[in-house]
Parts: structure tokens; C-alpha cells; sequence
């Protein structure tokens, strides 16, 4: 059976805000698997507040996407034909097969340290796009950022921004399982009332209604210990006035600096840093891979005790959509979990 792929491809590096002349469809035949090769149907694409700093040239923590190539994302999917005995068609699984309707994968499918590698997932425990969400990427990247880096201590508080997104929502809750008081930062009343009542944080900030630094002092009255910062800028800086001593300031992201066309704002008065002798570390979820395993059978587990809720999935449709889908994520127009189902 021939199947017919349609791709999104990077046709230029962007400036500023991605436009849809930075980017290209096109639709090719699927060729015939060899021996060894699998061919998954993507059902859903992970669009994440990174992709934009993949589009950059430069040093990074990845390689660029290169002009041409089908933009790299997360994915999950099911085998449709296989000439690997690792899979069966049916079989569900993730991996980062990119931005299109089919992928076909060779011998790196089966190895953990390949780009290439599929993780097969059991939807009869979870739905699919849980393993995109709290046991995927941005799950992990909660749990290793907060766990590892963030160092969280019972009776402490934890202050993480983009609190409703789908990492930030995650970091929330893994901190109230470990004894601290949670306040989030986001920019809808109705997302800060989500974490707080469905998900339980203690108290969430509206950035866009409230000033931050006097809500800030008001939510946390003894200060702030541990920070989760998903999105840099302004926020970052009154956060550092209020941080206390031995203080852990975790860096997963700056989505706000992220289409800056000026040099990025990094924080004015990071001085406070050495007033209270305290920490701010990047976390990067790919530095954790070997023990990616072991951290998501205990978030499953905390999923089946009822402990630990997956965030909202927000599933746009068709490839043709992809820009104005992964805009929301710089709008402030996505809640939860964003993917799209090509």
C-alpha cells in the first residue's frame, strides 16, 4: 500500500514573531520499508514553547533545524506497517518523528540513545495524549526541573510561572505532593482559577490584571523559595526581590524573550543572588534521559492514586494549521497542553 505523507517543512529562519513564508508544505510517497524499519501514523504533534528557539541558527543546547527539513517535534502515533520485530502493526508509540502524517524509522527505533528511538505506550492506562503531556516531555521536564534542580523542601514555597501550561501545571502539583504552598502566575482569570481549584494551588497570580510584585509579596508572605521560571523577562526580576536565603531559581524557559527582535532582557538585579547566597540553574529534560523510566512510572503512579491530574489538551486540527496553532503558545491563547492532530 502506498500512503501519501504531507510534511511542514522550515523554509527560513524567522525574525521575531514566525511567519508563514518561514515555512513550507509539501506532500511526497512514503517509500517501501526495508528490512528492520517501521512506519508509524502520527495522530498528534507536540507543539511546545522550544520549537521557536529550534528555528534560531546558533549554539544551543540542540541543533538547529535546518533550512529544508521537516520540523522537529514531539509526536505520538501507531504502527502501521513494520518490518521490525521489536513492533507490531497497532502497536502505539512516541518519539520525535516530526512535524507530518507518517514517519518511517529505522534500527535507532529500538535504542534509547537514538533521535530515532519509539517509546510504545499503553493507551489502555492512559489516553494518548497524556504521553505528550504529564508522561512526556513536558511532564518530565517538570519533574526533573522542580525534583533535581529545585530542590523543593516541605513547609517551603514554590512560585512557578506559566502555571496553567503544561509543564508549569505539573511543577504546581508535584511541589503541593512534597508539603510546599504553591502559588502560579498566569495571564486568564480563568487559568488561574483552574490551578487553584482543580488542581490545587494555594494561590495564583493574573499577571495581566495584577501588579505582580505587590501580589508577589502578598502571596508569599516569608518569601519565596524555590522559583520555576517558564517565561523570563519582568516576572523574573520581582521574583529575585523576593526570593530568601539558600533561594533555587529554576530556568526552563523565557517565552516572553522568545521573538524579541532586541537583546534578550535578562534580570537586573540578579545581585540578590549573592545577598542570599542563592542558585539559579538551567534545566534542560534531555540531560535526564537515563532516568526517564523511573520518573514516569512514579508520576503514573501518582496519576492512579489520584494524586497527580494530567493538564487540559488543546488539540487543533491539520497541518495547513500548524503556524497559527504554535502562535498560541506566544498569545496566550492556549490552555493546558497544546498539539495538533494532522
Amino acid at each position: 500500500m502506498t500512503f501519501a505523507n504531507t510534511r511542514v517543512k522550515l523554509a527560513s529562519r524567522p525574525v521575531g514573531l514566525p511567519q508563514p513564508a518561514n515555512f513550507a508544505l509539501d506532500t511526497v510517497d512514503v517509500p517501501a520499508l526495508a528490512d528492520g524499519q517501521v512506519l508509524v501514523k502520527i495522530g498528534l504533534i507536540s507543539l511546545d514553547p522550544a520549537m521557536r528557539g529550534w528555528m534560531n541558527e546558533g549554539r544551543s543546547y540542540i541543533k538547529p533545524i535546518a533550512i529544508g527539513d521537516v520540523f522537529r517535534a514531539g509526536t505520538a502515533g501507531q504502527v502501521v506497517e513494520s518490518q521490525n520485530p521489536a513492533f507490531a502493526v497497532g502497536d502505539f508509540v512516541t518519539g520525535s518523528l516530526g512535524a507530518q502524517q507518517y514517519a518511517v524509522v529505522g534500527a535507532g527505533a529500538t535504542d534509547p540513545a537514538s533521535p530515532d528511538y519509539l517509546a510504545k505506550v499503553d493507551t489502555r492506562l492512559a489516553p494518548l495524549e497524556t504521553y505528550l503531556a504529564t508522561l512526556g516531555m513536558p511532564g518530565l521536564t517538570a519533574y526533573f526541573g522542580l525534583l533535581n534542580t529545585g530542590q523543593p523542601q516541605a513547609g517551603e514555597t514554590v512560585v512557578v510561572s506559566g502555571a496553567a501550561g503544561a509543564v508549569g501545571s505539573v511543577v504546581g502539583q508535584i511541589a503541593k505532593l512534597k508539603g510546599c504552598r504553591v502559588v502560579g502566575l498566569a495571564g486568564d482569570q480563568e487559568k488561574c482559577d483552574y490551578v487553584v481549584n482543580e488542581l490545587g494551588f494555594d494561590a495564583c497570580i493574573n499577571y495581566k490584571t495584577q501588579p505582580v510584585r505587590t501580589a508577589l509579596r502578598a502571596a508569599c508572605p516569608t518569601g519565596i523559595d524555590v522559583y520555576f521560571d517558564n517565561v523570563g523577562g519582568e516576572i523574573l526580576d520581582f521574583v529575585l526581590e523576593q526570593i530568601r536565603f539558600k533561594a533555587r531559581i529554576v530556568i526552563c524557559g523565557a517565552i516572553s524573550q522568545y521573538n524579541t527582535t532586541t537583546a534578550v532582557r535578562g534580570p537586573s538585579n540578579y545581585l540578590s543572588l549573592l545577598v542570599n547566597r542563592a542558585r539559579m540553574e538551567g534545566i534542560v529534560v534531555f540531560d535526564n534521559a537515563a532516568h526517564y523510566g523511573t520518573a514516569a512510572r512514579e508520576m503514573a503512579g501518582w496519576i492512579r492514586e489520584g494524586k497527580l491530574h494530567s493538564p487540559k489538551v488543546q488539540v487543533e486540527h491539520g497541518l495547513e494549521n500548524f503556524l497559527p496553532a504554535l502562535l498560541k503558545l506566544f498569545s496566550g491563547e492556549n490552555f493546558g497542553k497544546l498539539v495538533l492532530a494532522p
